[in-house]
């Protein structure tokens, strides 16, 4: 490791500050961490978000669960508000890594992460979740970008993001047993206004299958999933799996979720 300063803000407005400046913010480290003993990243200042009350906290409000920056995948796995009200988002936390990982990675690090394999983003672009950030609020839709890449400007933190709470929701993985990421994960969720399908590990980043929602509106089946093409042109290929594989996962991981979905 190289020498850096290391700052540990009380409030967000203090942590703002500092990474405006150009501090690089600190979550869960799982990602930024690696990344620095690989010489992948060099920030001259880290900015440690772990002593921010602000940042924690899970709690239900109406149909929402709001979920704070900082908790960790053990807290929202284990939290009585999100297995009663959202099983499906603890069961995505309770399944993230190792136990270490869970111990140490945050929701909000994972998603400004956006790791095109992470859970998280697909179970916040499933839900149709809104990012809280310092400045503002995101839709889902409008957070992802692409590649690590998402919609936060320099300077600006994830303080929150909160989950629209659906009528029924699964997510399927198949996980890639070295790293622990999913190759193809698929995130499904039901709201009064539709379906939405979020997929993971499979392109450049989390997307949304317009054509699998499109059939499941239609019919909540697995037969419907099953009729709908998927295309491997934009689909990743490398040496676990041909873009042909996880197309091909991604419409049995669906006909699974839809199959545990209604029982």
């Amino acid at each position: 490791m190289y020498a850096f300063t290391l700052e540990r803000p009380a409030t967000v407005a203090d942590a703002v500050k500092l990474a405006a400046a150009g501090g690089k913010p600190l979550a869960g480290g799982q990602t930024l961490l690696a990344s620095m003993k690989l010489r992948l990243s060099a920030p001259e200042q880290l900015v440690d978000l772990g002593g921010i009350k602000e940042l924690t906290g899970i709690r239900k409000d109406g149909n929402t669960l709001v979920i704070g920056a900082m908790s960790r995948h053990l807290d929202v796995a284990n939290n009585a508000d999100v297995k009663a009200a959202y099983p499906a988002l603890a069961d995505l936390a309770s399944r993230i890594g190792d136990r270490q990982v869970r111990a140490m990675g945050t929701i909000g690090g994972s998603v400004a992460n956006n790791d095109p394999a992470a859970c998280y983003p697909s179970g916040v672009l499933g839900s149709g979740a809104t990012i809280v950030t310092s400045k503002r609020e995101i839709a889902a839709d409008d957070f992802f970008v692409g590649l690590f890449t998402t919609a936060l400007e320099d300077g600006e933190l994830i303080t929150a993001i909160r989950f629209p709470i659906p009528k029924r929701a699964v997510y399927e993985k198949l996980l890639q047993k070295a790293s622990h990421f999913p190759l193809v994960g698929v995130f499904l969720a039901q709201y009064d206004s539709g379906v939405r399908v979020a997929v993971t590990g499979a392109g450049n980043g989390v997307f949304r299958h317009k054509g699998l929602e499109d059939a499941l509106n239609k019919s909540f089946t697995p037969e419907a999933a099953a009729a709908v093409k998927i295309d491997a042109s934009e689909l990743n290929s490398d040496l676990h799996a041909s873009a042909a594989y996880r197309a091909n996962l991604i419409s049995v991981l669906t006909q699974r979720a839809v199959a545990k979905a209604v029982g």
